[in-house]
């Protein structure tokens, strides 16, 4: 069996954990910049419309009073590893999704005992952290997270095997994984609007409307989910990025922001023991066009100053000839384990 876990509102909840005088209040985690989005709400913010990736002066049209707190991303970190300490305590398989979220095998366990053991972990985590988690038990990942999104907040759901057809059958297709938004309308003018269309449809069909996938996403749909959880992902990249108040032409100021970025990176390729062989970065201009330059190292990295050099060769090689940029963000990738060496550049 596997259970999705997924804190509510987790950066929210974490700032009200912090600050009881925000409880029961609408809460939004953003930015102060002119450009600023919403990073996440609490659920009392919801109803206005306020959501995750709502720029924050409709937000705050939508909630004049909406309380807007700074986030604050080390001391998510550090919560978030806490959670996850909890998750791997009982050597089970972990696979996480992002600071707030995972996958977690329970073992050949029957259900009623894998809902228990999810509701452990549930407990451990309220008692270390002060957060709830919503949970899904099944025996498919993608199952397993539509059961923990359908309890939110602080809920637990739990499917037995044989069930997961006629659960996923009136649902929306859109909730299939690796149907988006585009693929949706595109099958409504179908007639397929729901996971149970898409179960039914025979071979030609699927491989018509799908291609090669069609098959094995009309598996999805009948709750034939077989992907196991993948432990110990792999750290393929990291990256940071800025968006900018007001567009910005002053290529030293450019230069100043991937100083700053390539200080941050430098300081987590430090903490996970990582080394860089790649430095890219993503510039984004003021018509929305985006344009990504990178290069690699002759030798692996984790030193800002080799960052900030090679970012800003990046730099020079976009040839921007006095465009606006929107947004600045720097990548390191290839990453390795280990200690970096003394280096040539390029």
């Amino acid at each position: 069996m596997i259970s999705h876990f997924d804190v509510d509102a987790f950066y929210a909840s974490v700032e009200i954990r912090d600050n009881p005088t925000l409880r029961g209040k609408p809460v939004a985690v953003a930015g102060s910049s002119r450009r600023a989005v919403v990073l996440t709400a609490s659920y009392e913010a919801r109803p206005f419309g306020v959501k995750s990736a709502v720029p924050l002066y409709k937000a705050l049209q939508a909630c004049p009073q909406l309380v807007v707190v700074p986030p604050n991303m080390q001391k998510y970190r550090d919560v978030s590893r806490e959670i996850f300490r909890i998750f791997e305590s009982r050597g089970h398989k972990v696979q996480g999704l992002s600071m707030d979220e995972a996958f977690v095998d329970l073992g050949s366990v029957s259900p009623e005992e894998a809902a228990r053991l999810a509701q452990t972990i549930r407990d451990e985590i309220l008692t270390a952290v002060g957060l709830t988690v919503s949970a899904g038990v099944a025996t498919g990942k993608m199952v397993a997270k539509i059961l923990s999104d359908s309890c939110k907040p602080n809920g637990l759901h739990m499917l037995r095997p044989g069930e997961e057809a006629a659960f996923l059958a009136p649902r929306p297709v859109g909730r299939l994984w690796g149907v988006g938004p585009k693929t949706q309308t595109r099958l409504q003018e179908r007639g397929i609007t729901t996971i149970g269309d898409v179960a039914a449809l025979p071979d030609d069909q699927c491989k018509a409307i799908f291609g090669s996938w069609g098959l094995e996403l009309r598996e999805l749909a009948r709750g034939n989910d077989t992907r196991p959880v993948e432990a110990d992902r792999e750290t393929k990249s990291i990256s940071t990025e800025e968006t900018f108040e007001y567009d910005v032409r002053d290529q030293r100021r450019l230069r100043e922001v991937l100083r700053e970025q390539a200080i941050e990176l430098a300081q987590k390729l430090e903490r996970e023991g990582l080394c860089a062989c790649t430095i890219g970065i993503k510039i984004k201009r003021s018509d929305f066009t985006i344009v990504a330059r990178q290069t690699n190292l002759a030798e692996p990295t984790a030193e800002a100053r080799r960052i900030y050099y090679a970012a800003v060769h990046c730099l020079r090689r976009a040839d921007l000839s006095n465009k606006a940029v929107r947004l600045l963000g720097t990548r390191v990738a290839s990453l390795i384990v280990g200690e970096p060496r003394q280096q040539s550049l390029f």
